[in-house]
């Protein structure tokens, strides 16, 4: 036997979806520039339908039935997509709780009888609730996918292996140098030395904010794995207050070549290759 609240959600089922609809549209936070009217209908209609599909006399009061695992796949699904595509914590939630307004307010115009719509208010309002979580939970999921797939871009464009010259590669390290990114580092650097067959590599670490015994360690580990595959390297960007502070921690570089910038590191490079750059000299024509 179907609840009371089922019949009334299967009879106005196109109202309450005006109801939700029209909602959304007046909320000044709606998002034109991510979602359409008629994809909110979709999302709307789905939803509404798997909702009122999956109600009933036995699970009205239990959020956790699997009677309703069709429309926790759809609400994660709508979550998911919308934490990906830009829409905050707010905007998506609002989606959620405006069908739970568009019921009990559906419910309060039929239902007369203010202890049977207090009883059905109460219940589908906890059910509602339930689904909320579910909301937010998915939603930091997607987020939280987002923000650790831009980490990654971000640490790979920031640790780009370039070939400067035939046998050297430089790669500059901007931001700060931790275990992961040093492994980062690391296998970038020894394919490339492989890719290229350099046996010169100049690590350049202008861009790191500041140096201390764990990034003096990883940058060791750096060079050690770079002459394991048999190359040189030469760490440069040393500025004096990453000096001091090498020497105040006691840290010992004396079997590393370090060069103040990048340009002496290229040139030390060119020594090492027994290479030498000259100005040509231009020729000046006379005019007749």
């Amino acid at each position: 036997m179907k609840n009371e609240a089922v019949k009334i959600f299967q009879k106005k089922k196109n109202s309450i979806i005006e109801k939700w609809i029209k909602a959304q549209v007046a909320d000044d936070s709606l998002r034109e520039d991510l979602i359409t009217n008629e994809d909110i209908r979709l999302q709307c209609e789905e939803l509404l339908s798997g909702f009122i599909d999956s109600l009933s006399d036995t699970n009205i009061e239990d959020g956790q039935s699997r009677d309703f695992e069709n429309v926790i796949e759809i609400l994660s699904s709508i979550s998911m997509s919308r934490a990906k595509q830009g829409f905050s914590p707010r905007e998506t939630a609002a989606f959620i709780y405006g069908l739970k307004e568009a019921l009990l307010q559906t419910l309060s115009e039929e239902i007369p009888d203010p202890e049977i719509l207090y009883k059905q208010s109460m219940a589908i309002g906890r059910l509602m609730d339930n689904f909320g979580m579910v909301t937010f939970e998915t939603f930091i999921k997607g987020r939280e996918e987002v923000i650790f797939r831009q980490t990654d871009e971000i640490t790979e464009i920031s640790t780009p292996v370039i070939s400067v010259w035939d046998g050297i590669l430089a790669l500059p390290i901007i931001g700060t140098l931790d275990s992961s990114r040093t492994q980062v580092v690391m296998e970038n650097l020894l394919q490339a030395l492989v890719d290229t067959e350099s046996t010169i590599a100049i690590l350049d670490i202008s861009g790191v904010p500041a140096v201390d015994s764990l990034v003096a360690q990883h940058l060791i580990k750096t060079v050690s794995a770079t002459r394991l595959m048999g190359a040189e390297c030469i760490i440069s960007g040393i500025r004096p207050e990453i000096a001091q502070t090498v020497v105040h921690l006691g840290i010992d570089l004396s079997n590393i070549i370090t060069k103040a910038t990048l340009a002496s590191a290229l040139k030390a490079s060119f020594a090492m290759l027994n290479l030498e750059v000259s100005k040509k000299n231009k020729v000046k024509t006379i005019s007749q």
